[in-house]
Order: C-alpha cells, then structure tokens, then sequence
C-alpha cells in the first residue's frame, strides 16, 4: 500500500487529484489523505523558501506524516518541510515549472519532483488572443461606457477606430507550447506573426509559417506584441524602458505570462504619450497590485486578474499529467518531467 497525499486547492481539488491517480493506478493500491489549500480565495506567495505557493509549513507538515508521494499545485515544499518528510519519494506539481518546491533540498532528500508542462497551454493561448482582440477593438471599454449611459459613437470615427488582425504584423515574445498555439489562431485570422525566442531553430518556425527575428526587430515591427516566454533571471524585464521605445507609436502589449517578464514603471508614460495604443495584462510586478497602481488610471488598459489559465479543462488535465508522472514511477519507470533527474539516476531498476 503505498500512501498519497493529494494537496488540491480551490482550482485543482483533492478529489480531481484522487480520481486521476485512481484511474492511472493500475494494480498499484493507494491510501490517500487529502488537504485543501486556500489559493486561489487566497493570492499565492512567497512561504519559507519557495515563492508562489499557498498554505503554510506547519499544515503541510502535518498532513505529510508517513506519505510517500504527494500531488499539488501549490503547496510549500520548503527545505524544512522536506528535511522533516523522511518517507517521501515523490512530489508530482501540475504546474509548468515547481517553484513551490525547493529544489536543491528535495534532491539532497532524494525525492522526485515532477511538474507538468503544457497542461494550459490551449487556455493560457485562448485569454491571450482574448486580450489582443479585446484591446485592438476596445471591447472593455465601449462595454463599460455604454453600461454607464454613454453611447459612443465617437468610437466609429477613423482617429478612434480600432485595427484588424488580417494583414497586421504581431510580435510573439516566447514561443513555447502557448506561443504556438497563438501563432496558429492569430494565422487563421490572417495576420503575420513574427517570433523572438532564442531556444525556436529557423527551421521549425519556417515549417510553422512564422518568422524568427531577433527581439528588437520584432518590437520594432509588430504592431501588436504578445508576450510567452519562461520567466528567469536572463528575461526578467525583457521588456523595458529602452527596448519598448522601438515600438512603432500605437501599437498593442499584451502580457499574460508572467509579471516579471515587464518592466511596468514606463507604461504609464508610454501611455499618456501615445507611444502605446494599448495595454491589456493579466499578470503584473505585484499580485494582486494595490490599488494605488499606476496603470489604473492610465488610458486604454485592461486588467484581468491573473485569468488565463483557469479553466476546468485545465484542473483536469494537470491532475491527470500529474496522475500519469506518479503510475510511471510505481510502476519502475522513469517520469517523463522531472525536474531533478539526478535524484532518478540513484534509483536502482527504473526502466527508460
């Protein structure tokens, strides 16, 4: 019997994590315990030594007792936690990257950390063609006024006038599982995509329709950009004050990746200025922002909070690639993600 621990939230719930490991169990016969975590009633953060996680240490602690794999999404896998958790083998986060687990420490402990790539990949691409074709065409704004009193029917005149995708040129910054996706939506509607991303070879984004370009010909380009790449110290603020200044005057950010990836300090200016068209965001440098935040009143931003992966498909499919990662290694079998594979080469017997 191997004993689990299914760590859902509001999102990702204990028994979405249950029935995904039962249907994948096999003959393997699991125990489970369950714990519900607060987010996301409650914003993620930093807890102990990880960052964006939800719940704390000593409730964590607790509910580990005697577990030996654990399923979450968001909770605290602190060096502590993991140092105090001597039958643990297995951490399965159904998340693109386990930031709430403290790396270093659990393969210091031996245990196996699994993430799940792609698992929003459909949903996070939708929001973001959503944000594009809401602030291209001023979609929040005409809604909020007309529900107001105001019919604005300035908005049809030529300065005002929104654009169309066909025949633009938009700038995909990251071209991962979401980028790609984004790239085929905004093809159907006939607009040229450009890519930045140093990881895309030239071949595969001919085979895929798009051009690669070096990011400040795409900032310089594109009339719209999109942002989708990973955050790391090499692209935090890969958007800033100096390379935003090439954007042609007008044109259209969208950021529904991550925060860090912008420098939001110049926006405001960018704004006022004209410089930018339109900003639409779904992550920011601070979550949630306060209500002091620049940006709210600038003009022509839409905000959304933190949106663009949450659908129920995706809860489903991050529990089941979770699921999938926990059956391959009961069953001897390498786990296809993992983030400490070093921790896998000390284990006698797994199978490729």
């Amino acid at each position: 019997m191997t004993s689990v621990l299914a760590a859902g939230d509001h999102f990702v719930a204990p028994e979405v994590f249950v029935e995904a490991l039962r249907d994948r169990a096999g003959e393997h016969e699991l125990e489970f315990s369950t714990l519900k975590l607060p987010w996301p009633v409650e914003p993620f953060g930093p807890v102990g030594n990880v960052k964006e996680a939800s719940g704390t240490e000593e409730q964590l602690l607790e509910s580990l007792s005697g577990v030996q794999i654990a399923a979450t999404q968001m909770a605290p896998f602190t060096a502590d936690v993991l140092a105090k958790s001597p039958d643990l083998r297995f951490v399965g986060v159904c998340r693109g990257g386990p930031v709430n687990v403290d790396l270093q420490a659990a393969t210091e402990a031996g245990v196996v950390v699994s993430y799940a790539p792609g698992r929003n990949a459909a949903a996070a691409a939708e929001f973001a063609v959503g944000l594009v074709l809401a602030a291209l065409r001023r979609i929040p704004a005409s809604d909020a006024e007309l529900k107001s009193g105001n019919w604005r029917g300035d908005y049809y005149a030529y300065e005002n006038a929104g654009i169309e995708l066909e025949g633009s040129t938009v700038g995909l910054v990251g071209y991962g599982a979401i980028g790609r996706i984004v790239a085929r939506v905004l093809a159907a509607f006939g607009a040229h995509v450009l890519v930045a991303d140093p990881f895309v070879k030239p071949e595969d984004a001919t085979a895929d329709g798009v051009e690669l370009v070096e990011l400040e010909e795409l900032l310089r380009r594109s009339s719209v950009v999109s942002l989708h790449a990973r955050l790391t110290p090499e692209t935090h603020h890969l958007l800033n004050a100096d390379n935003l200044a090439l954007l042609p005057e007008g044109a259209v950010l969208v950021n529904s990746a991550r925060g860090g990836l912008l420098d939001y300090a110049p926006l405001p200016g960018l704004l006022k200025s004209g410089r930018l068209g339109a900003l639409a965001v779904d992550v920011y440098d601070i979550e949630p922002p306060p209500r002091d935040w620049p940006l709210f009143d600038a003009p022509n931003v839409i905000t959304t909070p933190h949106l663009a992966g949450a659908t129920r498909q995706t809860a489903h499919r991050a529990a089941d690639i979770v699921a999938g990662e926990v059956a391959r290694f009961l069953a001897g079998e390498r786990p296809r993600f993992v983030a400490n594979p070093e921790v896998l080469d000390r284990i006698e017997g797994l199978r490729p």
